[in-house]
């Protein structure tokens, strides 16, 4: 068995949850897990139908975005994944989907404008949307420079990729992570149907106002604040 295995079962497991969340077609997403001790991490094959993937097929792959275990070809966002793991030290999971609402909200250039209590339980400011990237960076190491389009992003911001743990990328389709793959993936499916109602709201009123700050502050701190009451202790 493969030194590996825990992080190869927690990536296989987790790409399986995006077809079943209708967060991928075909095969237009990707999931990674990351095992810091090893400094490693296991991320979908390129290319491969959901339907023919398996736990032994995930490739494993070190935070330079060199392949260390796998006779399949990684995702083609490997270098994203390795950039992130890389530079932000305490995620362990990543997706990258191009789900449809997201997606639509990525190539109109648009952040996602806090609307309403769904989006507040999680975030207290609008899901970001980094610009397309320059034409260097698009000619040159393409992937890799899209970590660095999302990290720079989050710089030029002032935002903490732990407090928001999700971006757009201007013209191309979403990025999320978290503390475990489980949690990158309930972050996905988050933003996705986050995105459907922003959109939903747009279109209903196209001068809807944005959430006012006093129930932001009380949807995110009854869940996340140090008086939280949401949910079982």
């Amino acid at each position: 068995m493969s030194k590996y295995q825990t992080i190869k079962e927690q990536a296989y497991e987790a790409n399986m949850q995006l077809p079943q969340l209708n967060l991928v077609l075909f095969t237009f997403g990707n999931v990674s897990a990351a095992d810091r001790d090893q400094g490693v991490f296991a991320i979908k094959p390129s290319g491969v139908p959901y339907e023919q993937l398996s736990v032994e097929k995930m490739v494993i792959v070190d935070f330079d975005g060199h392949t260390v275990e796998g006779s399949l070809r990684p995702s083609s966002d490997t270098q994203t994944h390795a950039v992130l793991y890389k530079n932000w030290a305490d995620i362990n999971g990543i997706v990258h989907t191009h789900s449809t609402y997201a997606t639509a909200w990525a190539q109109a250039q648009t952040a996602i404008p806090i609307f309403g209590t769904t989006h507040a339980d999680h975030l207290t400011v609008d899901i970001p949307c980094a610009p397309p990237m320059a034409d260097e960076m698009i000619k040159g190491n393409y992937e890799y420079e899209t970590g660095f389009q999302i990290i720079n992003h989050f710089t030029e911001l002032g935002l903490s990729h732990k407090e928001v743990e999700m971006i757009l990328v201007g013209n191309h389709a979403p990025f999320t992570w978290g503390k475990t793959a489980e949690k990158a993936v309930y972050n996905s499916a988050v933003l996705e149907a986050v995105a459907q109602m922003a959109l939903l709201t747009r279109q209903i009123n196209p001068q809807a106002p944005k959430l006012k700050d006093s129930l932001i502050q009380k949807h995110f701190e009854r869940k996340h604040g140090a008086g939280a009451y949401y949910g079982q202790e």
